[in-house]
């Protein structure tokens, strides 16, 4: 008979191994028992069970010495079908992958930042019904839908609190979703869920304590302390881009004056640009916004800085440095090993780079600067959605779902 808790340590011992797998196979079942610290018995009997459910494979080493092959394992790929998605403040961003988190399909539409909250959901729906269809042609089971947005999230009720770039509050998504499609969904903060994503299949990959940084409308950041996200008591962790730089700078989304994402990011470098151009005008500048200053966009901005337009490249230079010494005070609150910066910051990295790192090392404690490395996104803008893949998988794997 097997008591409460042996079934409990049963299940760890699964997820434990599960985990392994997703992180490190190709891998060998002497391997899983050398990483998970479990006893070859133990690996041997989870391992087997979780062929009879499908959802491991065992495959012949290639290149093996001669004698017997060595057996690998990995997650079977048909073992379902998850669904990511990233609700943006002018995009909606969907991913379908298999159990190995392999892309089956993926698009990205562009919304209109003034419609209604309900017509955005509709669309996210929508776009998840087309990424179930295909699964179920490919007849896989779909597993979960994971879903980030740029919001104060409540993880226990999966409800929107407060999104200030989206206008939305409280909207119980979760339940909406839930209620929709009949499967597990699970809502996050899409900076976390871009942590995931870098942490599980990107640059972060084997690192346990990092930052994650994006600019997209605002600035978002994502925690990871020793493998896991730090969410803080009530899920409300990481909105780095809300602490106050400037106390008589600009007006922000929040409602507050001068947050650090007032300073960084493709909105910040556009008000550079159209100030200076009140005061100096360009008329190359001018005539490619037809004269109109509110026509002017990042991606003009960021073409023209690219070309070596003088004003462009200085709108973004002083948006790094800003965000270079802003990142050196979390280095010195949080000490990581790694910063990984995401985002429309990517688009910009020849010029961010070098200014980010040395505005980050002359600002950081030197203890703290020892090993610090940083990185630009690996996965770009599919971080989000490949993290909201990871935390469904996450929950099957971590929290034990599968029996």
């Amino acid at each position: 008979m097997i008591t409460g808790d042996q079934d409990k340590v049963r299940k760890i011992n699964k997820s434990i191994v599960m985990n392994t797998l997703r992180l490190h196979a190709p891998i060998s079942r002497a391997r899983v028992a050398n990483l998970t610290g479990l006893n070859r018995g133990t690996v041997s009997n989870i391992i087997n069970v979780l062929i009879e459910e499908g959802l491991v494979s065992e495959n012949e080493q290639e290149n093996s010495k001669i004698g017997r092959p060595g057996i690998n394992l990995s997650l079977r790929p048909d073992g379902g079908a998850v669904v990511g998605v990233e609700i943006g403040v002018d995009f909606i961003n969907i991913l379908l992958t298999n159990f190995a988190a392999e892309t089956l399909w993926g698009t990205t539409v562009e919304i209109n930042p003034t419609q209604s909250q309900t017509s955005i959901i509709s669309q996210a729906e929508q776009l998840i019904e087309d990424a179930l269809s295909i699964a179920q042609k490919k007849q896989l089971r779909p597993l979960g839908i994971g879903i980030g947005i740029p919001a104060l999230i409540n993880l226990v009720r999966g409800e929107v609190i407060f999104a200030p770039n989206l206008n939305w509050r409280n909207i119980p998504l979760r339940l909406m979703l839930n209620q929709h499609f009949r499967l597990p969904v699970y809502i996050e903060n899409d900076a976390n869920l871009a942590a995931l994503g870098e942490y599980y299949f990107g640059v972060a990959r084997g690192c346990e304590n990092f930052i994650y940084l994006a600019s997209g409308i605002g600035l978002g950041g994502g925690i990871m302390i020793d493998g896991k996200l730090f969410r803080g008591r009530h899920g409300y962790a990481g909105e780095i881009g809300h602490t106050q730089r400037d106390p008589r700078g600009e007006l922000c989304g929040c409602g507050r004056i001068g947050c650090w994402e007032t300073q960084v990011g493709p909105r910040a470098a556009i008000r550079r640009v159209r100030k200076e151009l009140e005061v100096h005008p360009d008329q190359f500048l001018l005539d490619a916004c037809q004269g109109d200053l509110n026509k002017l966009t990042f991606n003009m901005v960021l073409k023209f800085a690219l070309e070596g337009n003088r004003m462009c490249n200085q709108a973004i230079e002083e948006g790094a440095n800003y965000l270079g010494e802003g990142i050196a005070d979390l280095v010195n609150i949080f000490n990581p090993e790694l910063i990984v910066i995401g985002g429309t910051f990517i688009l910009v990295k020849d010029i961010l780079q070098p200014i980010v790192e040395k505005a980050i090392f002359s600002k950081v404690l030197q203890p703290s600067a020892d090993g610090l490395r940083v990185a630009f996104s690996e996965r770009g803008t599919n971080a989000c959605v490949f993290g909201a893949v990871a935390i469904v998988l996450d929950d099957i794997l971590r929290e034990m779902t599968l029996t």
